[in-house]
């Protein structure tokens, strides 16, 4: 059985899908998918022309899992290569270790041969323009931050819907899973800031004998549950995999957080056999799910947990 789903759209997964019908494994399936949308101009919250931060700078997040070895790498911070998601996974292949983050991401890169390239396209630097003319500020004086600042922004994060994070999760023929999510992470977010994205058990986790889940939404609340990781452990003390993404939400919503719960935190999974569950604490919301006897990817909707 070979099953893709996703939270990025019909793109990645008629990509994904594509790579398995050929005989790629799971890995390279994820992979495949997440960087259709990553190379996407018209995609604001991944890769190429993702939003920046405060100070006008793109920041990309991502990682990936294999859920046979339960191997996995991830990149934090890269500003200069679009498709954080293939450097995660010469992270997990090349080094002996888990995590790059900035400099020494792009570094990395570098040294992998991938190519370096502009993420700041003039759609998404004009929506970052716009943005701070409606604030009253002009960009020069936006790139002093201070202490000031925060009222305003804890005001904003809490406000904001935006949400554009990918997230992939394939079951190739042999039986693997294996997990993808990529992101810029929070539009016009502190210099910095990292999200659940690219921290394994927080964004995403695989592990072949109990299923894989992938997270999207405020990361935050995401990283402090390790949520990813708690709804396989549902699966893997019995739960079927819609009630493990029910009970995964109900943790969030026992959060205490200054800025609240009210933004939505949403999750997909997939157990061994391929059987697929999805969940929000806000919505519903649509994801994208294709098995081998499936012509086109189906838009299906995710519980919602209040």
């Amino acid at each position: 059985m070979k099953v893709i789903a996703s939270m990025a759209g019909e793109k990645a997964v008629s990509k994904a899908m594509q790579i398995l019908r050929e005989g790629g494994t799971a890995l390279d399936a994820v992979e495949a998918g997440t960087k259709v949308i990553e190379d996407d101009p018209q995609e604001h919250g991944v890769g190429y022309s993702g939003l920046p931060n405060l100070l006008g700078f793109v920041e990309l997040d991502a990682s990936i899992m294999d859920g046979r070895t339960l191997r996995a790498g991830s990149v934090a911070g890269v500003r200069y290569h679009k498709n954080p998601i293939s450097i995660a996974r010469k992270v997990m292949e090349m080094t002996p270790h888990a995590m790059l983050v900035g400099d020494g991401a792009d570094l990395f890169a570098d040294i992998m041969g991938f190519e370096r390239t502009e993420l700041l396209t003039e759609d998404s630097r004009r929506m970052y323009r716009d943005w701070i003319t409606q604030r009253g500020l002009t960009e020069s004086e936006f790139n002093i931050l201070d202490r000031a600042m925060f009222d305003w922004y804890n005001k904003y994060v809490m406000e904001t819907e935006r949400h554009g994070t990918v997230g992939v999760i394939a079951l190739d023929g042999k039986g693997d899973l294996a997990v993808a999510v990529s992101t810029s992470g929070l539009e016009w977010k502190l210099p910095g800031r990292v999200g659940d994205s690219p921290i394994i058990g927080a964004g995403n986790y695989a592990d072949n004998r109990y299923g894989a889940a992938a997270c999207t939404g405020r990361g935050e609340l995401a990283i402090r549950v390790c949520l990813a990781k708690t709804v396989v452990g549902y699966m893997k003390a019995g739960a079927p995999v819609q009630e493990a993404c029910d009970l995964g939400i109900q943790e969030i919503l026992r959060l205490e957080d200054p800025i609240g719960t009210l933004l939505r935190v949403n999750v997909i999974a997939m157990d061994p056999i391929g059987n697929v569950g999805a969940t929000c604490s806000k919505g519903p919301y649509t994801f994208y799910y294709q098995d081998e006897a499936t012509p086109n990817p189906l838009p299906m909707q995710s519980h919602r947990i209040d």
